[in-house]
């Protein structure tokens, strides 16, 4: 049986050519990038090539990338960083209500430290509106963070606007890109983006790497002690294996994207028609016009989403849900809550499909068929 992975925006197959831009920095290139003697230059010329590379990929400065361990301490490090650096200027910050935990968990730990946090809801569609984040603005506020697509219902959010919106304001404005990089052109001049945060392990690079652009103007307090690593805002020694790597899934991730655009939307439109064709009611959760092309989340009314799982990966076909199941418990999706409420059944019904290195059109449709059957089974 075919086993065929539909769960690329949990985390991707690492690219072959990205692993050959690797390979040389294990045995060859092994210096640490902080050491003078011939071996340090050596790696600190990779990781400066790559910083580079990095930032003209999104319009930015060598000196506003930091490499970091991946989109969590990234966006830890844009949040807590801030308020370390501004708690001066103000302790009001604004997030919206279908964050990743990175995000959500961050300003939660700004609340028990004393700071205020406004947290935007969606509507169904799950995006927010620039006049949302206008009538919460306060003098106060030092920093919004608004993701760039949603990672559960690939909804976009207006970051052009918002940008637009906060040019006249003190507060920072950063997103966490870590779904919507590659998929969709990010310029941080041109979006007036002051921190934005990318993982490695989304771009079929590899796990553990990742980065945050951060303007030269911003303020950031290190959350990491140690040495005088990336200008002295984040220790530790540099993944020098990892950021070639992460150097290389970017540019690939760019380059590729509109081939890769049409294609998932072609994968759309397979698994839609399929599912008609089947008799099968299946709704679409988040924003049809706004939505990143790799990610569908369906709602199957009445099917229980434990059971579809199962059933599918029994299968070989591996989705998830907007659910966390942690010892046997289901706890319900605080995406899909934020946009339908607690009470709505799309919470127990609904399930993610996501595409991405590896697919065809082939495996789509022989998924969609099978996801097809399993739903009348279980409906």
């Amino acid at each position: 049986m075919e086993r065929i992975y539909l769960d690329h925006a949990a985390t991707s197959p690492m690219d072959e050519r990205v692993l050959e831009k690797m390979k040389p920095h294990f045995f060859g290139s092994f210096g640490n990038p902080s050491s003078i003697h011939s071996f340090g230059r050596e790696s600190r010329k990779w990781v400066d090539e790559a910083r580079a590379d990095i930032a003209r990929e999104i319009s930015a400065k060598e000196q506003e990338i930091i490499f970091t361990s991946g989109g969590t301490e990234a966006d830890n490090l844009a949040i807590l960083g801030t308020a370390a650096a501004r708690k001066n200027e103000g302790k009001h910050i604004i997030t919206t209500a279908i964050e990743h935990h990175a995000v959500l968990h961050a300003c939660e730990k700004l609340e028990e430290d004393g700071f205020e946090v406004t947290y935007l809801i969606p509507g169904p569609s799950g995006r927010i509106s620039a006049n949302q984040v206008k009538e919460a603005l306060r003098d106060d506020t030092i920093l919004v963070t608004v993701m760039y697509g949603n990672n559960e219902v690939g909804t976009i959010q207006p970051i052009d606007e918002i940008g637009e919106l906060l040019s006249g304001h003190q507060a920072y404005f950063h997103t966490d890109a870590v779904q919507a990089f590659g998929y969709i052109p990010i310029d941080v001049k041109k979006s007036r983006i002051d921190m934005l945060s990318v993982s490695g392990h989304k771009l079929n690079g590899p796990k553990g790497t990742g980065f945050l652009y951060v303007n030269q103007e911003v303020k950031l307090s290190p959350i990491l002690l140690g040495g005088e690593q990336e200008r002295k805002r984040r220790a530790g020694t540099e993944n020098v294996p990892g950021i070639a790597g992460l150097k290389e899934a970017v540019v690939l991730s760019n380059r590729e994207r509109e081939e890769k655009t049409a294609m998932f939307k072609e994968f759309k439109n397979i698994i839609m028609s399929t599912l008609e064709k089947a008799g099968v009611t299946a709704e679409v959760n988040g924003d049809a016009e706004n939505c990143l092309p790799h990610i569908l989340n369906l709602y199957f009314p009445g099917v229980p989403v434990e059971s579809l799982l199962v059933n599918l990966d029994m299968e070989g076909i591996a989705v998830s849900s907007g659910s966390a199941c942690t010892a046997g418990s289901v706890l319900p999706s605080h995406v899909l809550t934020a946009m339908f409420g607690s009470e709505s059944g799309r919470l127990t019904s609904s399930i993610r499909l996501s595409f991405g290195l590896g697919n065809t059109a082939e495996q789509i449709e022989t998924a969609a068929e099978k996801l097809a059957a399993v739903v009348k089974r279980l409906a």
